[in-house]
């Protein structure tokens, strides 16, 4: 007998448990209409095989009745290029899902684009689908790129070795951007040539290396500047420092030239290294989270430059030559605490725990802008006896220097850097229209 009850009570279980789970709940016949945080998931650019972030959407029940939707999926199926994470069901088909009264859910959005012959921006479209009846439209924006893997290995006489991809110049694709993955490697004696409107996105960590002989010559136009930026765009990103590493000219890379040209959202900036020459012109250089530009003993020529929101605007270390006219420094860096100066001017630095020196030959900056929120002003000198340290300031404003007098920035939190009315900086600092 206590057997019989025993399979009787088995038996009624899973009814019972079915008729408690799901009760109390509407069953979705059209008669509850669901609220949603956006009226479409919209994704800006995605680079083809680049997974984008994740958008959160948010799914309200405003009604007085719990609801159960039989489904949550998308009108695309697995051919979508979608990917959904409903309440945290990641299944192709969400079943069954509870919004209480009152109550809601996320929906978590991806979207992963093959590549094609485009090469413009394509748009790419899906929608999600309620089972009672509604629908969400999601839309983005993919491109096609050329990548570039690290899988090459160059070798040193010094016995150490690089993992990098090898820029191949001569057949250099101008029609579509260029993400870097790593570290990649323009070898001695090529010269890599971009012209107006081209894109290098950069991926975590990446580098531009110039080798010995190597040279760049990027020359964009004012409409179309040639743009290094990170790879991840999304939200916050768009303007976040130290996404990506720099633009490295090694020792010897002569001749670089960097005309019209915006570089944003990497850690170095631009890096010269002793015995290399960089002339940057009607360029702006922003978010890094070190330094826009450092020369290390390099010769640089700066003209009409705005550098801002970085830790430091242009650091020089063990000397070096560099002149600075018509370019604009400005620092309002918020991201952390800030214990450096906009300008360094150095010629010496610590290698492996000991004092290396060198001849600052000259650091000119004329007719410029150095400001920004530092308490004791915006230039630090670190002077090493028995070496040369050339500087000068002319016609500049400068905080903490002999002209020190707020430049009135239009809205530089806003990075605004115009100059308003009245403003005893008109005609000095960097000029947004110019075509020189």
């Amino acid at each position: 007998m206590k057997r019989l009850i025993y399979i009787v009570l088995l038996a009624m279980l899973p009814v019972a448990f079915c008729s408690c789970e799901r009760e109390g709940f509407v069953r979705d016949d059209g008669g509850v209409m669901l609220e949603f945080s956006a009226d479409t998931v919209a994704f800006d650019t995605v680079f083809t095989t680049v997974g984008t972030a994740t958008e959160r959407l948010t799914v309200y029940n405003r009604s007085d009745e719990n609801l159960l939707l039989s489904s949550v999926t998308l009108e695309g199926g697995r051919a979508s290029r979608f990917r959904l994470n409903v309440d945290g069901d990641t299944s192709l088909v969400a079943r069954d899902v509870e919004i209480e009264a009152g109550d809601s859910i996320f929906i978590f959005v991806q979207a992963n684009i093959n590549p094609n012959d485009n090469q413009q921006p394509f748009l790419v479209e899906d929608a999600i689908s309620f089972s009672n009846g509604q629908r969400l439209p999601l839309t983005a924006w993919g491109r096609n790129a050329v990548y570039h893997q690290p899988t090459d290995t160059l070798y040193f006489s010094s016995g150490s070795y690089l993992v990098c991809s090898i820029i191949d110049c001569v057949n250099w694709d101008h029609a579509r951007p260029h993400i870097l993955m790593g570290n990649a490697v323009v070898l001695d004696g090529s010269t890599l040539i971009l012209q107006a409107g081209e894109e290098l996105y950069f991926a975590n960590e990446a580098i531009l290396m110039f080798d010995t002989n190597a040279r760049l010559v990027a020359n964009g136009s004012a409409t179309q500047p040639v743009l290094f930026t990170s790879l991840r765009h999304d939200g916050w990103y768009s303007f976040l420092p130290g996404q990506w590493q720099c633009i490295l000219f090694t020792g010897g890379s002569t001749g670089n030239i960097i005309n019209h040209a915006i570089v944003e959202n990497g850690t170095g900036g631009l890096r010269s290294y002793p015995r290399s020459q960089l002339t940057v012109t009607n360029s702006i250089i922003r978010n890094m989270s070190d330094c826009g530009i450092i020369g290390q003993g390099a010769t640089i020529t700066g003209r009409n430059l705005l550098v801002y929101d970085c830790l430091a605007g242009f650091t020089a270390l063990v000397g070096g030559s560099y002149d600075f006219r018509r370019c604009t420094f400005a620092n309002y860096w918020s991201y952390s605490g800030r214990k450096i100066e906009t300008i360094v001017l150095s010629n010496n630095m610590y290698v492996d725990g000991s004092v290396v020196g060198g001849n600052l030959e000259k650091a000119d900056f004329t007719d410029c802008i150095i400001w920004g929120t530092y308490y004791s002003g915006e230039v630090l000198l670190s002077e090493l006896e028995g070496y040369s340290f050339n500087r000068r300031f002319l016609h500049s404003i400068v905080k903490g220097g002999e002209w020190d007098e707020d430049p009135l920035f239009t809205a530089p939190r806003e990075d605004d850097y115009t100059l308003q009315e009245g403003s005893p900086a008109i005609g000095i600092g960097y000029q947004f229209s110019s075509e020189k």
